[in-house]
C-alpha cells in the first residue's frame, strides 16, 4: 500500500499505548511504513523544544499520523508558556497542519454498560468539533496578559464555519441523518454567525435533520438523554467541553478514540491524556488508541472493512471479558493489543 505513518508516542503512557495500537495496524493492514518521532515533554527534554522542526515536517511527509498522549505534571511550570508541551506541540501543529475537523466518537460497548455513571444508558454518537479557530487562536496582537487584565478573543470567520459544518453534515449523512449545531447564540456575536452559516449548509444536505441547540442545553440533555443525539456540531471550546462530558457518560476515557482532520490529512489519537502516575507499569488500557487506529483505516485510507474489523475484535475482546485496570480487570497493557489482534479475523 506504501502510505507512511508519523508515529509520535509523546508523554506518560502514551508508548505504551501506541505500542499496541501499531501491533494491530500491522496485523490488519501490513505494508503501511511507520517512522517514529519525538513530541511534547519528551522533545523539549531532549532537544529544547515541544515540537521539534523535524517532527513537523515528518508530519507533513507523513499520509497519517498517529500520537499518543503529551505532557505531564512534569512541563506545567515550564517557561515561557509556548514551550509547554501542550501548548507548545498540540496547538501549532494543528495549525500547521491545518486540522480543523476534530471527531471524538462516543459509544458504549454492549460488554461495559454498567461502566457508564447513567442508568441503562444508549449512546452512540460523535462530536465534530472546529479546532483551529475560536478563543484558542485568537491572534496574538488580540491577546493580552498581565497586570490585573486577561483577554482571549474569540474569532471566527464564515470561511471557518462553512467547512466544519460541511464536514459535520457528510458525517451525519454516513449516520443517522440527524445533527444538533450547539452554540450559545443567545449571547454571543460569533455564535449568530455559527447559526446563520449552519443554517446556509444545511440547504444542500436536506435529507440531515438540523436541530440548534445552546451549548447549556445540550449539558444537559447528554446526562439526560444522550441517545438522542447522532452528530454534534460546534465550535472550539465547546467542543472540547461537550466532548470530555460525552466521554465520561460511557464509563472510561480509556475506551474513547478521536481524529483531527484537514482536507486531505488525519491525525489520530486517544481522547486521555498522558497519565504519568501510571506510566510504565505496563497498566494502561490501549483500546483508545487501538479504535483510534480503526478511524486512521477509515478516515485517511478508506479502509473501512479493516476498521470494522479492529472495532470488532475490540467488542469481541471485551465480550470475552478481558479487562484492563481502569475496566475492573487485571489484563496488562500489552496483554489488551495482544487480545485484540487474536480476534481480528475470528
Amino acid at each position: 500500500m506504501g502510505f507512511k505513518i508519523a508515529v509520535l508516542p509523546g508523554d506518560g503512557i502514551g508508548p505504551e499505548v501506541v505500542k499496541e495500537a501499531v501491533s494491530v495496524l500491522q496485523a490488519v493492514a501490513p505494508g503501511f511504513e511507520y517512522e517514529e518521532a519525538l513530541i511534547g515533554g519528551a522533545a523539549y527534554d531532549e532537544v529544547g523544544h515541544p515540537l521539534p522542526a523535524a517532527t513537523l515536517a515528518l508530519c507533513k511527509r507523513a499520509d497519517a499520523i498517529l500520537l499518543g498522549a503529551v505532557g505531564g505534571p512534569k512541563w506545567d511550570h515550564v517557561q515561557p508558556v509556548e514551550m509547554r508541551p501542550e501548548v507548545g506541540a498540540l496547538l501549532p501543529l494543528r495549525s500547521e497542519l491545518n486540522l480543523y475537523a476534530n471527531l471524538r466518537p462516543a459509544r458504549i460497548f454492549s460488554a461495559l454498560k454498567e461502566a457508564s455513571p447513567l442508568k441503562e444508558p444508549e449512546i452512540d454518537l460523535i462530536v465534530v468539533r472546529e479546532l483551529t479557530g475560536g478563543i484558542y487562536f485568537g491572534k496574538p496582537r488580540e491577546r493580552r496578559e498581565g497586570g490585573d487584565v486577561a483577554v482571549d478573543t474569540c474569532v471566527y470567520s464564515k470561511a471557518e464555519i462553512r467547512r466544519i459544518a460541511i464536514r459535520g453534515f457528510e458525517i451525519a449523512r454516513q449516520r443517522r441523518k440527524s445533527l444538533v449545531s450547539v452554540d450559545k447564540a443567545n449571547v454571543l456575536e460569533t455564535s449568530r454567525l455559527w447559526r446563520e452559516v449552519v443554517a446556509e449548509v444545511a440547504g444542500d444536505f436536506p435529507d440531515v435533520k438540523l436541530e440548534f441547540m445552546l451549548v447549556d442545553n445540550c449539558a444537559m440533555q447528554l446526562v439526560r438523554n444522550p441517545g438522542a443525539f447522532d452528530v454534534i456540531l460546534t465550535e472550539n471550546m465547546f467542543g472540547d467541553i461537550l466532548s470530555d462530558e460525552a466521554a465520561q457518560i460511557t464509563g472510561s476515557l480509556g475506551m474513547l478514540p478521536s481524529a483531527s482532520l484537514s482536507d486531505n490529512k488525519g491525525l489520530y489519537e486517544p481522547a486521555h491524556g498522558s497519565a504519568p502516575d501510571i506510566a510504565g507499569q505496563g497498566i494502561a488500557n490501549p483500546l483508545a488508541t487501538i479504535l483510534s487506529a480503526a478511524m486512521m483505516l477509515k478516515y485517511s485510507f478508506g479502509m473501512d472493512a479493516e476498521a470494522a474489523t479492529v472495532e470488532g475484535a475490540v467488542e469481541k475482546t471485551l465480550a470475552d471479558g478481558v479487562r484492563t485496570r481502569d475496566l475492573g480487570g487485571e489484563a496488562s497493557t500489552s496483554e489488551m493489543g495482544s487480545a485484540v489482534v487474536s480476534r481480528l479475523y475470528l
